[in-house]
């Protein structure tokens, strides 16, 4: 398994970025992994970066060294289905403003794009486009096979933590936990149904307050699966990950993506939803 965070340094709602949450998160997360000798590559948002000032490049750095990498996610957290392909390409070019030359400086390169929401392209025209681009500025597209909807429980963790409701925070981390085991499963059975055999993982996690808190439990989980860890680079070398794949408006996991273009009849009505429960103590319902 290859473990990717997204919306580096910080994932926040709204444009106003907590600089002691960015810190204290990724601290965390950093550490956590370092200590664990778990790869991860982290996919940054130029903007993020310069919302944070001179404490964004400076976390930045710190997934810049070791068995962590940078990836490219784009100068802000952009939908690909609202833009033409010029303004993609712009996008993918000023998301490189800190980490390009920030990689280069140690030698090393940044060799993954990510799309925000994983959307590739909602036309089969677009979805060459951006693939041409991509490889013109010397990008792989970033696949990802395992999604928990942490962000929609973080929304609600977020909330428990600015009410200091440590009892609710407790519980939206068990449920998170519980929800992730259930996916992590369901993915992988998926993959081997489509593929009809095991394919290295990609985890798709966010920088946010909720993944910095159960970080060590996260790998606990995927420990507990059977995965061990590996970089980004090496999971995508595995064969399937270079099954062409469809436009579509949507963002779905990458086996979802195989079974169509492998003609493989799969039922996304089986994988579980998240507890409602946590959708409606996020908008305030409770």
């Amino acid at each position: 398994m290859a473990i990717t965070f997204d919306d580096l340094p910080y994932a926040s709602e709204g444009s106003g970025i907590s600089t002691k949450a960015a810190i204290d998160a990724q601290h965390r997360i950093v550490h956590t992994l370092r200590q664990a000798h778990v790869p991860a590559t982290g996919f940054a948002n130029e903007d993020k970066v310069v919302a944070l000032g001179p404490v964004g490049p400076r976390l930045l750095a710190e997934w810049n060294k070791g068995l962590l990498a940078l990836g490219n996610h784009g100068y802000s957290h952009f939908d690909s289905n609202d833009l033409n392909t010029e303004s993609i390409e712009r996008e993918v070019v000023r998301g490189e403003a800190t980490i390009r030359p920030m990689a280069a400086s140690v030698g090393r390169a940044i060799p993954f794009f990510r799309f925000p929401y994983n959307h590739i392209g909602d036309t089969e025209a677009k979805r060459a486009a951006i693939e041409k681009f991509l490889a013109d500025h010397g990008y792989t597209l970033a696949a990802s096979t395992i999604d928990t909807s942490d962000y929609f429980f973080n929304n609600a963790y977020e909330r428990a933590f600015a009410k200091r409701d440590k009892a609710m925070m407790r519980r939206i981390k068990h449920a998170y936990l519980d929800h992730s085991r259930i996916q992590i499963a369901y993915y992988g059975e998926l993959v081997r149904k489509v593929i009809g055999r095991e394919v290295p993982a990609i985890m798709l996690l966010h920088a946010n307050r909720l993944n910095s808190a159960t970080i060590g439990q996260l790998l606990a989980l995927f420990r507990s699966a059977g995965y061990g860890f590996v970089s980004l680079t090496e999971a995508q070398r595995d064969p399937a990950y270079s099954t062409p794949v469809a436009a579509t408006k949507f963002g779905p996991m990458w086996a979802y993506r195989w079974a169509r273009a492998r003609h493989v009849k799969v039922d996304g009505r089986l994988e579980q939803e998240p507890p409602t429960w946590i959708g409606a103590y996020a908008s305030g319902t409770p």
